[in-house]
């Protein structure tokens, strides 16, 4: 199947909105029974891809909400074993 191997590249395109949304419509056709096993497998190969996508954009989304939190306290002490005790 052509899809299933094309799947990487255009689900490294996607925003995290169409990629859970379409991880959501994957899930609910597996859940329903897909009529082969070979389609059975594309679609979970694809919703693999699709959840690792949106995984990626949570932990950018965090590290940018850590560097905003850093670059708002201000730079870390020196020692920050220090700082704390």
């Amino acid at each position: 199947m052509t899809e299933s191997s094309a799947a990487p590249a255009d689900v490294a395109t996607l925003t995290f909105e169409q990629a859970r949304d379409e991880l959501v419509r994957v899930v609910a056709e597996l859940e329903q029974g897909a009529p082969t096993l070979e389609q059975s497998l594309a679609l979970w190969e694809r919703g693999e891809a699709l959840a690792q996508r949106c995984d990626e954009w949570l932990l950018g989304a965090k590290r940018r909400l850590d560097a905003a939190r850093t670059a708002q306290s201000g730079p870390a002490p020196a020692n920050a074993a220090e700082a704390e005790a």
